[in-house]
């Protein structure tokens, strides 16, 4: 493979906020602990507390749910005070979904890697934090291999963690050569959450990945006083609030917005919001109501019923685990800097943010086709347009633009108008007014003299379209769109080579040409 590398902000991919974040803009600085890199992590070691209970809880629970898989990572060195996690986390998407998922496993078990090396008197463990309770089944039921879209359907309702995959099958019928270690967890495990589990376990086991399903009892009742604190003084909702406001002043757009209430009442089949209204706590979509003695009753002896939102959910993560630094997409990284408030007022360590390593894969064919037509890669990240105007006026032989002489013609009015001022002051309109509108003319033969040199060059244009539109599917990033099985299929080699490609302390964007 050839590698190559772009900077973050020549790829025209990412918000103004991502980008100022990673560039250190001191204007942010209040929004976050501290930055990736080494120094950063010493510090943020130093900071980190995580009890041994807390750490004979964590342990237990994953043996619980590591137990039907024979061969899995070491879990009890969770148990030394000397261990710390790093971690990523994202949905169940059907056959890991997009490629970028599994760039995020990939990122963090190289984070993992390199902070070893690093620190050599720690042990830092990859965690994928599984988002077992979300119930956004339509983001997760579905991927693209090699063109085609493959859907889960189903009837069943609530956290997709809980769900059954077996009518999967179905996706695993249509498919000439589904590698046995989907088959295997789609097919032999009664929850999604436990399926995901086996194939990440197949994938990245040996790496020293390990999946938390945090949908437990025993995690829930750690994260007790914040539950109880968010149901009765709604503190993340004024926290949040308030640190939207200050980003948005600042002229950046934000990506979450906090409710009074940040949590789901989460049963089988159920995950629904709760609401306060007129004194009584409501689960919407249900008869569900509860008086505030009933609520934290509930609260007391099934906390598993309730389920943090996006604004909650990443404090819940750092109460239950001895983790440094949380790895995210480009959504991801910015809605977390509107949270550093909420671990402060609930004297929680605030973790590193970091982004995942990004990637566009060109195989052989598009490489060739990109150096017959003299494209870069830095080409391919411009909008279609700019492409194809780009392309023809450094392939045309002739000059299109007309600016020289639009430039001739306005010094030639300026001599006009200055004679007929002094003739008569009101000939100033109409002068201009027909030198707008020869400049008007002459910049549509401009577009006139582009258009027919595309259509000189129409067969180089439509490879270098055919190009893009291979590389960028429906104009989105290939990552966002291709699944792994992709590459893999054809490579089997594809994550062991991508494991040695990625440097999670390098953020940049990665271009790699397969050999």
């Amino acid at each position: 493979m050839q590698v190559h590398t772009l900077p973050l902000k020549e790829t025209n991919q990412f918000s103004s906020l991502f980008l100022d974040y990673m560039a250190q803009t001191s204007l942010l600085e209040n929004f976050y602990g501290q930055f990736p890199h080494l120094e950063g992590f010493e510090k943020q070691i130093a900071q980190k507390s995580f009890s041994i209970d807390q750490r004979a809880v964590l342990v237990d629970v994953l043996e619980k749910q590591y137990e039907n898989l024979p061969h899995h990572p070491d879990l009890q060195v969770l148990l030394n005070e000397n261990t710390f996690t790093v971690t990523t986390g994202h949905q169940l998407n059907i056959f890991t979904g997009p490629l970028y998922v599994v760039y995020k496993l990939i990122t963090v078990i190289n984070l993992a890697k390199s902070l070893k090396k690093a620190f050599p008197q720690y042990n830092f463990v990859p965690v994928y934090w599984m988002a077992t309770e979300d119930h956004d089944f339509a983001e997760i039921n579905h991927f693209s291999l090699f063109g085609k879209k493959h859907e889960w359907t189903t009837q069943q309702t609530g956290a997709v963690g809980r769900m059954n995959p077996s009518e999967i099958k179905a996706i695993i019928d249509e498919l000439a050569d589904c590698p046995e270690t989907f088959k295997n967890a789609y097919l032999s495990h009664q929850t999604l959450a436990d399926a995901v589990r086996c194939y990440a376990n197949e994938l990245f086991g040996t790496e020293g990945l390990i999946c938390i399903d945090a949908d437990d009892i025993q995690l829930k009742q750690q994260f007790l006083p914040i539950i109880k604190d968010d149901l009765l003084n709604h503190t993340a909702w004024h926290k949040v609030q308030a640190t939207t406001s200050q980003l948005e002043k600042l002229g950046y757009k934000t990506q979450i917005a906090p409710r009074e209430i940040n949590f789901f009442f989460l049963d089988n089949g159920i995950r629904e919001r709760i609401v306060k209204e007129d004194g009584l706590y409501k689960v919407l979509n249900t008869n569900l109501v509860f008086t505030e003695t009933q609520i934290l009753e509930l609260l007391a002896t099934e906390p598993q019923k309730f389920s943090p939102n996006v604004v909650l959910r990443p404090v819940y993560e750092e109460v239950i685990l001895p983790n440094l630094a949380y790895i995210g997409g480009p959504s991801e990284v910015p809605y977390w800097l509107q949270l550093k408030s909420i671990f402060d007022e609930y004297q929680v360590a605030f973790p590193i943010l970091m982004p995942r390593n990004f990637a566009l894969v060109i195989n052989k064919a598009s490489h060739k086709k990109m150096e017959k037509l003299g494209l870069s890669v830095k080409d391919l990240f411009l909008d279609e347009i700019t492409l194809k105007k780009n392309f023809v006026e450094k392939n045309s032989e002739n000059t299109l633009s007309l600016s020289e002489h639009a430039s001739d013609f306005s010094a030639i009015f300026e001599q006009i108008l200055a004679k007929a001022v002094k003739i008569d002051k009101t000939l100033e309109g109409a002068v201009k007014g027909e030198q707008q509108k020869l400049l008007n003319s002459i910049e549509h033969l401009e577009k006139r003299l582009k258009k027919a040199e595309e259509r000189n060059q129409e067969t180089e244009v439509n490879q270098l379209l055919g190009v893009k539109h291979k590389l960028f599917p429906n104009g989105a990033p290939q990552e966002r769109v291709e699944n792994y099985l992709n590459f893999s299929l054809n490579n089997p080699q594809f994550i062991s080579q991508m494991l040695e490609v990625f440097d999670a302390l390098n953020f940049t964007y990665y271009t790699v040409v397969e050999e």
